[in-house]
């Protein structure tokens, strides 16, 4: 066992709360996995991750290795994931909605040695190895033999303790290709120990909470946040496979959830059902997650009877520079996301970096108080120094959200400096899109914003300058090629839900994209007569969901 791990706390965990919960699975969860329903207690599923566990140290796996998982949502990705901890393997969270170019830049950049996947996984995994000639093997998630790696790994003693790597999380940055969080053991452990102790109306009991969450566990709020949070306490994570908003009160009824994890856009899609005599059956004490739309907070909290919790981090911070509106007089629809904790140092500067005054907008700098000011942050951005110091440039993180303070010291988000269209809760490079939609050959250039979508926060938007003008018809056409074409190379929730066809590009001085300009611009192209609707060609691989 790797001191200092994850593994070793799930495991001091278990040994206390041995017949309590610590997953549930709902009936449709099961049934949409084609897994089993019910609870996995704690002792049970130590049980299980020993087995797992002795099967990778069997074929070769420790530390500095790391491991793909392909697994959703599902029980197995907490047993292998805390399986290979304890052994000091890293995982990788792989997102099934990655098209192959994206799965294949994530495996051959993250190094993986072995990628795991369930049910039909597999093939998707498979046909990356064979397209990139990258040295994993691939296996099933219940293979009762484990490829044998032959790379050799690195003593314990060289890397064991918290600061070790945990997980390599990708996240979208500014220049195109996501960018891979290192994160630590030490990383992982601060999360669940700050939502533990953070208090308020955050309150959480030792043995008794039920957490249900429909967030992917490729992200740090459903892995580091709400995970550990429950693994630390002896409480129970109930993951769905994702939000369904006809199904959600039934099942945080069936699960007796008492915390729940939120995006944006889910308080606004169950506000828009009929009011039911059950909205108050539940036994949820609070939600917690980000962005609930100002017009949406109140009317939810009056209706539903609790409180949505605002908070404000990023992978890159984890729980070193985590911020929540937890404390009464909350201010409640107004896009406050709390006031930083004495552990949390923050700046709001200008474009010059100057400080700005109470009140105005500037971009939100931060870093931990004391003498390690990067205590509870990422480790590096993966074989990108460069941009791992630019992050770090004069000793603060530079987040790229644009906030303002009040006198008291609360924060409120007012925007995202950085080149970034929120989706859902997806974070999507414009660059990244753009470099995809330009080797269409019927787009002679193209620029990529975000856009104002009443459900989803934001929608990414497509400026096009054709080869050739078309009338209105056949624009239709040509963006349902574009988007379509598009769909091949990224995953559905990145291409674009608005196409708008342009004879120019707003340019800077230097001939560069304005993209002051363009944002600007792509809030008030939708339903102009050149700017098409493409949004129902976005659509999960499944074909449903949001």
């Amino acid at each position: 066992m790797i001191r200092g791990s994850v593994a070793e706390a799930f495991d001091t965990a278990a040994a206390q709360w041995r017949d309590r919960p610590f997953l549930h699975i709902l009936g449709e969860t099961a049934h949409r996995y084609g897994i089993a329903s019910g609870p996995l207690p704690y002792g049970e599923a130590a049980a299980e991750i020993a087995g797992i566990r002795a099967r990778y140290r069997a074929s070769g796996y420790g530390p500095r290795h790391r491991v793909g998982l392909m697994l959703e949502n599902r029980p197995a990705f907490f047993l292998h994931w805390l399986a290979l901890n304890g052994l000091g393997v890293s995982v990788v969270p792989l997102n099934p909605d990655l098209r192959p170019a994206e799965l294949d830049h994530l495996a051959a950049h993250s190094e993986i040695v072995l990628a795991v996947g369930a049910g039909d996984h597999v093939g998707a995994l498979e046909a990356c190895a064979a397209r990139t000639g990258a040295q994993f093997a691939v296996a099933r998630d219940d293979a009762e033999r484990i490829p044998a790696t032959a790379l050799p790994c690195a003593r314990p003693d060289q890397v064991s303790g918290p600061a070790s790597e945990c997980a390599v999380l990708y996240t979208s940055g500014t220049t195109g290709r996501p960018k891979g969080c290192v994160l630590s053991n030490e990383y992982f452990l601060r999360c669940g120990r700050w939502y533990n102790a953070i208090g308020g109306a955050c309150r959480v009991e030792p043995g008794a909470e039920r957490l249900l969450t429909p967030l992917p566990m490729v992200h740090m709020n459903a892995m580091a946040c709400s995970s550990m949070a429950m693994i630390l306490s002896g409480g129970c994570v109930i993951p769905l496979d994702r939000f369904h908003p006809r199904s959600w009160w039934d099942s945080v009824r069936e699960s007796r959830a008492t915390i729940v994890h939120y995006l944006g856009i889910m308080p606004s899609l169950l506000l828009a059902a009929a009011p039911d005599g059950r909205d108050r059956d539940h036994t949820v004490r609070f939600g917690f997650g980000a962005g609930v739309d100002r017009r949406h907070h109140a009317p939810f909290e009056a209706r539903f009877g609790f409180p949505l919790l605002e908070a404000w981090a990023m992978t890159e911070t984890g729980a070193g520079a985590m911020i929540i509106d937890n404390r009464e007089p909350r201010r409640i629809g107004t896009n406050c996301f709390g006031r930083p904790e004495a552990a949390i140092e923050t700046r709001i500067v200008g474009e010059d970096g100057a400080p700005v005054a109470t009140g105005e907008p500037g971009e939100l700098l931060v870093r931990a108080a004391g003498p390690d000011p990067h205590a509870g942050f990422f480790t590096e951005y993966l074989k990108d120094a460069a941009a791992t110091r630019e992050a770090w440039d004069g000793g603060w993180f530079h987040t790229g959200d644009v906030v303002r303070a009040d006198a008291e010291g609360y924060l409120y988000f007012v925007d995202r400096k950085k080149n970034l269209i929120r989706r859902s809760g997806e974070n999507i490079a414009a660059v990244e899109v753009e470099t995809v939609l330009r080797r269409h050959p019927l787009v002679r250039e193209v620029a990529v914003a975000a856009t104002h979508d009443e459900l989803r926060g934001e929608e990414v938007l497509a400026c096009v300058v054709p080869r050739e003008m078309s009338t209105p018809a056949r624009m239709a056409e040509v963006a349902a090629e574009i988007v379509g074409a598009a769909l091949a190379d990224l995953a559905y929730y990145k291409v674009p839900g608005w196409v708008a066809f342009v004879e120019t590009l707003p340019l800077t001085a230097t001939q560069k994209i304005d993209r002051a300009a363009l944002k600007a611009e792509a809030r008030t192209l939708p339903g102009s007569a050149a700017c098409i609707d493409t949004r129902a060609l976005k659509r999960r691989p499944s074909g449903t969901g949001p």
